[in-house]
């Protein structure tokens, strides 16, 4: 399907059950391969990401074999490779396993090229890779430097300490603390420059500390990893995916009797929950349990603030602007240019189709809604965020064009449905 029309949609109300948090997905099937023993996962998302990194483990020799509703792997107890293999990992757009696996593989003793689709080759990676080099890596690039793909000659890590840009992605800290344990050394980490999405991080300790990993940090600035490696943890449930959540939360937050979404609440590790705080602060009337959160209507008002730590769900605050009485004006979210689009520049053109007034700054969005929302055809540059985000735009009471829905295969395949089944008669 090329596009998709959402006709206009009165209000959605009921409850969702969301799937499972990409980020902690992918994270929880690396460690469970580098652990020692098996581990069952629970509730692991099923989708292009994912799909990803269970292939590449697979091509690596992992064991993992799906039973009822659970995966099952069979961890190495170390390095992924150590009989000098080769292997070429095609990763498509998936940031969450070809980092992670640019320094996992460097652990071992082989020759890997990971590679990416045409845009995954334009998102750096070149601050991870000084990094691992520092501390003993052997990866450079057959094609642009800094830039996917990269080659990767196994050889271990000899630990000690570098230092890591954090100002592009907290994707790139990620991989070299999942890969620390395993080095020969203890390893210490500083970060340059300003750390963004730190609570991704704090979702990465947390991972590592359940597989055995004993980590320290000093205020996200300094790290210090212990040698020892990975333990599994038995049986693991990964959370819903609070990124995920935060169309529903924002859909319940303009029409209808409410939202409910259900498989995170206030013990989830994930840092996009924030969304919540913000629907607040715009007016929604928000209830939160330990394992679900609801949403109902509000007097929605704009709001200026920083999402730094909340990248994803900051595109939807984007879109629930539309629907907001006076300005929204989000900041310090320079890294949305560097995402499966360019997210500051592909937001501000589609909120323009539908009528606002869009001001589009170097690390900044501010959104004047339109009095009517004007009928629109969104482009969503196969990025499956926009194409969620903008669904919204529905309840805005004219019909909305998605093209290229099928992107949303990236994180939550059948998205759409669960829209639909929401919609009130």
């Amino acid at each position: 399907m090329n596009a998709l029309t959402l006709q206009p949609v009165k209000s959605l109300s009921g409850e969702v059950r969301l799937p499972g948090s990409k980020s902690i997905s992918n994270r929880a099937l690396l460690l469970a391969a580098l652990a020692e023993g098996d581990t069952r996962i629970r509730n692991l998302l099923d989708s292009e990401d994912t799909q990803a990194m269970r292939r590449a483990l697979a091509t690596l020799g992992v064991s993992l074999v799906r039973r009822d509703d659970a995966w099952l792997v069979k961890g190495v107890g170390g390095p992924l490779v150590t009989d000098n293999r080769h292997a070429e990992l095609s990763l498509g757009l998936a940031g969450t396993a070809l980092r992670p696996l640019t320094a996992a593989l460097a652990l071992g003793n082989g020759e890997f090229v990971l590679d990416g689709n045409a845009r995954m080759r334009e998102r750096p990676i070149g601050p991870l890779v000084e990094a691992l080099n520092r501390l003993g890596a052997d990866i450079g690039y057959p094609g642009v430097a800094g830039y996917p793909p990269v080659r990767v000659r196994g050889r271990g890590l000899a630990g000690g300490g570098t230092d890591i840009d954090g100002s592009l992605s907290s994707q790139f800290l990620t991989a070299l603390l999942l890969a620390a344990p395993l080095a020969q050394a203890p390893v210490q980490v500083e970060v340059v420059g300003e750390l963004v999405s730190k609570p991704y991080i704090d979702i990465t300790l947390d991972l590592m500390a359940r597989f055995g990993a004993e980590v320290d940090h000093w205020g996200h600035r300094r790290f210090a990893v212990a040698k020892g490696g990975y333990r599994s943890c038995g049986d693991y449930l990964v959370e819903g995916d609070a990124s995920s959540a935060s169309y529903f939360l924002a859909a319940g937050a303009i029409a209808g009797r409410g939202v409910r979404v259900r498989g995170v609440g206030g013990d989830s590790v994930q840092g996009d929950l924030g969304f919540v705080d913000v629907l607040a602060a715009m007016g929604a009337r928000v209830e939160r349990r330990a394992a679900s959160i609801a949403v109902r209507p509000g007097r929605l008002v704009g709001i200026e603030a920083d999402l730094n730590d909340i990248p994803d769900a900051a595109m939807t605050v984007a879109v629930l602007a539309l629907f907001a009485k006076g300005r929204t004006r989000i900041r310090n979210i320079a890294n949305w240019r560097i995402k499966e689009t360019d997210r500051l520049a592909a937001m501000a053109r589609e909120l323009r189709k539908l009528g606002a007034a869009v001001e589009e700054g170097d690390d900044f969005l501010a959104i004047d809604p339109a009095a009517r929302l004007k009928q629109a055809t969104i482009d969503t540059y196969g990025d499956h965020r926009m194409a969620m985000c903008f669904s919204l735009a529905a309840l805005g009471g004219v019909p909305v064009t998605i093209q290229e829905p099928s992107c949303v295969a990236k994180t939550f395949p059948d998205y759409f449905e669960k829209f639909n089944l929401l919609i009130d008669p």
